[in-house]
């Protein structure tokens, strides 16, 4: 029997693709998101293997409705991919609690909601994998998008604590690190505070920008939507699949750079750190 997916945030960019490809492979999928109308293409295409369901995942009974829909069309849920998501652009002094509060909501607690929802399913198959996706933010945050940043950081350390405990469990946990790519995710998932301080008009200001041409953002190292579904599939299908998966090259020399600073400063301060040990009697 092929294997079932949920894919969360399938209206467009990395959501949509995975979707797509999976699909393509022989995959049953089942694609959600807030607004369905948004993905009639898919039960036109795979009237079988595509299960189109709205999925809000700040909803939490509309989460646990979904995957129930899921479990009883398809019968189990193989693979969870949290992709849902979208960047709050403002300096940290700007922003609003309320802000704060719906990126965090989004980002985090929507992966939390979808994660509880189904792992009673899977630990009674003692079978199933969850992709969360991060963003290479969780390795360097640029000014103007620290809660984004910051959310991915609690993703992260949701995650590999959540691996150690299913584990044993049959469950395995990645984490999907992305670098740029060309999709609508600068104009569609930004939501730019409008409290400007002029203080931080050089730094989160210039940032503080929808684009509907991603490549007017001056970033380079673009990856392509559809290799990356490819990727993150076969990285997920491995016998031994990674933890963190890096995607694009700019991520990689991101994540080299990230590592390296780290056990330098390590190395560097560790003197320092070491004073705090207890002495032995």
């Amino acid at each position: 029997m092929a294997d079932t997916w949920l894919v969360t945030g399938c209206s467009s960019g990395l959501g949509k693709n995975l979707a797509t490809v999976a699909l393509e492979q022989g995959k049953q999928v089942v694609v959600t998101a807030r607004d369905v109308r948004k993905l009639t293409e898919f039960a036109e295409k795979w009237p079988k293997s595509a299960r189109i369901l709205p999925l809000d995942v700040n909803d939490a009974t509309n989460v646990r409705k979904a995957v129930d829909a899921a479990i009883e069309y398809f019968g189990k849920i193989d693979v969870l991919v949290n992709n849902a998501g979208y960047c709050l652009r403002g300096a940290v002094e700007e922003c609003t609690m309320e802000e704060i509060r719906k990126e965090f909501d989004t980002n985090f607690f929507g992966a939390v909601r979808t994660i509880q929802a189904v792992l009673p399913h899977m630990r009674k198959a003692r079978h199933g994998m969850i992709i969360n996706f991060s963003s290479i933010a969780a390795l360097s945050t640029s000014e103007g998008s620290a809660f984004y940043g910051a959310a991915k950081c609690a993703v992260e350390g949701m995650s590999d604590g959540l691996r150690k405990e299913v584990r044993p469990l049959g469950i395995k946990v990645m984490v999907v690190e992305p670098g740029p790519f060309k999709t609508d995710f600068f104009y569609r998932s930004i939501d730019v505070n409008t409290n400007d301080i002029a203080d931080y008009a050089e730094t989160a200001g210039k940032r503080k920008v929808r684009l509907e041409n991603p490549e007017d953002s001056g970033i380079g190292g673009w990856g392509d939507v559809r290799k990356a579904a490819k990727v993150i599939i076969r990285a997920a299908e491995s016998p031994e699949p990674p933890f963190r998966l890096l995607l694009g090259s700019l991520a990689v020399r991101m994540g080299e750079k990230f590592a390296a600073e780290r056990a330098r400063e390590v190395e560097s301060w560790k003197w320092l750190s070491v004073q705090t040990d207890m002495e032995e009697a």
